[in-house]
């Protein structure tokens, strides 16, 4: 699929079922108890092993327990994959709580080191956001192996198969349409609809276009059966 369709299709999935859409706002809503947390990021990675295993529509919110779990994954392969950035935000906060304005006005080298160790933080974040991603999806395509997550050979070859620039050029357009979604939602904010809409439609949408968008992006990189784990996922009921 080119980026125009990955794009028309993620956009109208979620209007497949406006119910599924407001039960996965709810839940948003509720996220503040913490366990719906798990429940959001859960479904959301059901998604995508929906749509690798070749189906349209969108997933049942039954087990309940394995969407827990689920999402309990992403969340502990976000915070691995989080490590070098958290690494390298550390060191920013050494660098910058030991010293005062005044000593690095004093001091370019430091001031040089300082700007040359930020733009390794960006570096290093976004290598890392783009990887996480797949790994997730890989993660997903196993069916929830978590170490499919750290396959880092498996995960960059599937990059490599979808083509790095094919890859950035689609995560920032997805990016680019969740912004403008975003936008839209924060706008009717100024009507009292907006309170509603925006948690309970609006950011829930986005959350499925982007699960969706991953996934049919993943699917670039899938020609064979690889050797893994564990088996791939071949249906989601």
């Amino acid at each position: 699929m080119d980026i125009g369709e990955i794009v028309s299709d993620s956009i109208k999935y979620p209007t497949s079922n406006w119910g599924k859409v407001l039960i996965l706002g709810v839940i948003m809503i509720a996220s503040f108890l913490i366990v719906p947390v798990f429940l959001l990021i859960g479904y959301l990675f059901r998604i995508i092993k929906a749509t690798l295993a070749g189906l349209d529509e969108l997933p049942e919110f039954d087990e309940v327990g394995e969407m827990f779990i689920d999402g309990l994954k992403v969340f502990v392969v976000g915070i691995v994959y989080s490590i070098p950035v958290i690494i390298i935000s550390l060191i920013i906060t050494a660098i910058t709580g030991s010293s005062t304005s005044a000593t690095l006005s004093l001091n370019p080298a430091m001031i040089w080191g300082l700007v040359l160790v930020y733009i390794v933080y960006i570096i290093v974040a976004v290598i890392v956001g783009l990887i996480e991603v797949i790994a997730i999806a890989n993660m997903a395509y196993y069916d929830g192996e978590l170490g499919a997550a750290f396959s880092f050979s498996e995960i960059l070859d599937r990059i490599a198969k979808i083509g790095w620039g094919k890859y950035i050029i689609t995560y920032i357009v997805i990016a680019i349409v969740a912004f403008i979604g975003f936008l839209i939602g924060l706008l009717t904010l100024f009507i009292l609809v907006g309170f509603i809409l925006l948690p309970l439609v609006i950011a829930p949408f986005i959350y499925m276009f982007g699960a969706r968008a991953i996934a049919l992006l993943f699917t670039e990189s899938i020609d064979e059966v690889p050797e893994s784990p564990t088996e791939p996922v071949e249906q989601v009921e």
